[in-house]
This record gives C-alpha cells, structure tokens and sequence, in this order.
C-alpha cells in the first residue's frame, strides 16, 4: 500500500527518531530467563550490601520500584521480586544487535547509552522511504531479538527524545512537522532534557512551569533562570532547534577509566581500606589493558558518610596501565582523604589522561622507559591472560577474599 493509502502524509524536512529499550536489563533477564516472564525482576546490587536498583521490570515498576532507587526500600516495596545482579556482557550483546538494526535503516546512528541511540532517517538522505514505515520496521526487527522498544519520532532530537517517553512500552509516537510547539507547549519544563531540579527551580521562580511559557517568555526572563543557555533552551522550546545526529558516542574518544565500590560494612583500619584500594587499581589496571589505554592522571575518591565526598587526583610524568604503577599513586592521594579510623563507606579509583605525557625536567640518572617485558607488567599480563582463559576467578588475591569479593563478567 502507499504512503496515502496508510494516511501517512508526506514528510518534509528532517526526520530524527530516538529508540529507547523497554527496562532493558529486566527484558534481557526475562529473555533469558522464561520462567521469570510476567513476574517483577529487578536488576541491581544487594540490599544488604547498600546497593540500588539499575533496572526494574514494568511488573516490579507497578509497586512503586525504580531506577536509582536504593536496593533495601525497593525490597521493601517488592519483597516478592526477582533478583539479579545482573550480565553485563549479555546486554551489550544484544545492545549491539539492536544497534545493527538501526545501522541496517542509517549510517547516522548517535548510540548514547547501552539502551538508547537517536538515528536520522530524513526522506532524501540515505532512503526515499517514509520514515514512519522505517521506524515501524525497526520496532518490528527490535521485537524479534526478543526485546521491545519505544520510539520518539520528530524533526529534532529534543522532540524524539520527550516523544518517546510518552508511549511506553512498545510505543511510538510521532510529533509531525509543524506541530512541534503544540505538541511541547503543555508539558512541565522538567520533560525537556538540559533542565533538571535546580534549573526547574529558578525557571518557577520566573513564573514559568510549562514549555510553553519557556517558549514565549521575554529572553531576559529566561537568562535570569537559565545564563548563557537560555537562547537554546527557548528554542527547544518552541520546536525549532536544529540538532543533527552525529557519530556513534560509543565511538567516541574514551576520556576515562575508573571503578569504585559502595562497602556493606564500612572499613576502618588501614589494612582493610589499602586492600580495598589495591583491589580498585587491579580492575582499573586490566580495564586499561583489555582497552589498550595508559593515562597519566589519576584519581581517588573516597565518601565517609553520604553526601560527604572528597576527590584528589595527580598527574604522573608517565602514562600508566599497571595496577603496580596506579597503586602507589593512589595510596598517596589516599593519604590526602582519609585517616586511620575513618569510615569509609565508598572508595574509587579512575585514571585518564591518554594523551602526550606532559613534558617534565630531564634527569642524567632517569630509568630507561618499561616496555611490555618488564616483569611487573608481564606479570599484570599473565593474569589478565589466566582469567581470560580459565574466568574471573581463577586467579584471586588474598584481599579478595578478605573483602569478600568474587569477580563476574563485566565487573572490570
């Protein structure tokens, strides 16, 4: 049938879709898991071990369970819900065959998280077809992996991103040409990407809480609210921005690596908190490796009580991807943060800076650079290659065990 025998009228002007995956996580485990299908399923860290929920099932999302939402209050709000810690790798598998997708219909995919990417599928550029039937197709593709998706569709990337929140699940909602600023007009200021609690706070102090009061307030009005952004968030909206979809971020340059740890029972004395910091270095240590990266710049972060976080960091006159070289580094900056009996609930370790190392005073009595032979990195590197082989746990240190701790897939 044709595109007026449908009644899809023709498309003019940009077409940008946003796809969103329905609680991914929990989809994926419930794919995985059958018998878990219409039950509530919720993907997070133990509640005895002050974790918080990454992803809940719409059956647990109907008790009042949420993202971010700390593991105890959603145990009590569900305490008949399914728990998983989660597999990481399985959901960027099927990430990337959803992606796939997307790429069958469009070069111009912008991939901006595991579960969300907007894509360009504007008449003219890459297909003649009427972006509507693509965006069907891809729903229909998406709902074969076994997974479901909600779609946004409009002229700009601030309009697909709030349309496909207003369908979910497996809905797709398609804001036409032209009717952009109707469409935004009633919607509370909050909908709008770029405004969160504070911004929403001085824009209502100026008596505006709907985007269509952003829309037609005077400028000066908004930039007592918004600063410098307050040209491009009127302009959003009204529905006028342009925004184009670029590159793939999962292609982007990698600015950092880090990986930190909320503790179940907080550390006090010196030995338990320098083994949880060693243990630190050791996941960032092979993270770097695994992606070929050395940085010069690294980072320590420890939170006492919540809320009460304190950061440090340095910049070393090498690159650095040995836990070896990191851990030293890090013990020093550490003694910056924290003092013997302290608690610390929270501690993590990052290193960045993978460009030039910056220039430094030269030394007559300087060692010779390490190359990959040293001994310290071939030791890192046998045991990268060990867990690689045999599993995250075949090679385990002494302070793991003492902190309990057990290594699984896509933990590093």
């Amino acid at each position: 049938m044709s595109d007026e025998e449908l009644g899809l009228p023709p498309w003019e002007g940009p077409a940008v879709g946003l796809l969103d995956l329905d609680a991914f996580f929990a989809s994926v485990e419930q794919l995985d898991h059958p018998e878990w299908r219409g039950k509530p399923v919720i993907v997070g860290g133990p509640a005895e071990e002050r974790g918080v929920v990454s992803t809940a099932s719409y059956e647990a999302r109907r008790y009042g369970v949420h993202s971010a939402m700390p593991s105890a209050q959603a145990r009590r709000l569900c305490p008949d819900a399914i728990w998983t810690t989660g597999n990481f790798e399985r959901y960027a598998q099927v990430s990337r065959a959803v992606m796939a997708c997307l790429e069958d219909e469009t070069p111009l995919v912008e991939q901006v998280s595991i579960d969300e990417a907007f894509f360009d599928v504007t008449p003219g550029r890459f297909s003649h077809e009427h972006p509507v039937r693509i965006v069907e197709r891809v729903q229909r593709r998406v709902a074969e992996l076994g997974v479901t998706c909600s779609i946004g569709l409009s002229t700009s990337k601030t309009v697909a991103k709030i349309a496909s929140e207003k369908q979910k699940p497996r809905g797709c909602t398609v804001v036409w040409p032209g009717s952009e600023e109707a469409f935004l007009e009633p919607l509370p200021v909050r909908a709008m990407s770029g405004i969160g609690p504070a911004g929403e706070t001085r824009l209502k102090e100026q008596g505006i809480r709907t985007l269509g009061q952003l829309a037609s307030a005077k400028p000066n009005v908004v930039a007592r609210a918004m600063g410098s952004l307050a040209q491009t968030m009127q302009a959003r909206a009204r529905g006028v921005e342009i925004s184009e979809v670029t590159e793939r971020a999962a292609e982007r340059e990698v600015k950092s690596v880090s990986n930190e740890r909320t503790y179940a029972t907080d550390l006090h004395t010196t030995s338990e908190v320098r083994a949880a910091l060693a243990q630190l270095c050791e996941m960032v240590g092979v993270r770097l490796r695994a992606k070929g990266l050395a940085g010069h710049t690294v980072t320590v972060r420890v939170r006492h009580e919540w809320g009460d976080t304190h950061t440090a960091s340095r910049t070393c006159d090498k690159n650095l991807d040995d836990e070896v070289e990191i851990f030293p580094v890090a013990r020093e900056l550490l003694s910056q943060l924290w003092r013997e009996g302290e608690p610390v609930r929270l501690m993590g370790v990052g290193v960045s800076g993978f460009g030039p190392v910056p220039p430094r005073q030269a030394s007559l009595f300087d060692d010779n650079e390490q190359d990959d032979k040293s001994p310290r990195t071939s030791v890192s590197r046998t045991l990268d290659s060990l867990r690689e082989r045999f599993g995250d746990d075949a090679v385990r240190y002494g302070r793991d065990l003492r902190l309990g701790v057990r290594r699984k897939k896509g933990e590093y």
